[in-house]
């Protein structure tokens, strides 16, 4: 139940976390979104339990999700940035 729970509260921290998070180097499809806003809570989850913040059961909560999902952006507007400019 706890990946699946990951997922769904992703795919929830991704929709926010373009909303806050507007730009043009950022993934424009709702899929990538999604799929962004997952990674981003499978990050949150990875990091709180490194830091000791959450138990070897628990996974992120929405705040830590949309966090995640935010660092995730930022490094793909990122990289997708530099990708635009070296061509």
């Amino acid at each position: 139940m706890g990946i699946l729970w990951t997922i769904i509260i992703g795919f929830v921290a991704g929709v926010i976390a373009k909303f806050l998070m507007p730009g043009d180097n950022e993934p424009s499809g709702f899929i990538l979104t999604t799929i962004l806003g997952i990674v981003g809570a499978f990050v949150a989850t990875y990091l709180g339990q490194a830091l000791g913040w959450y138990g070897p059961e628990q996974g992120a909560g929405l705040i830590g999700a949309v966090v995640g999902a935010i660092i995730v952006l930022l490094v793909y507007g990122f990289v997708a940035g530099r990708r635009q400019r070296a061509i």
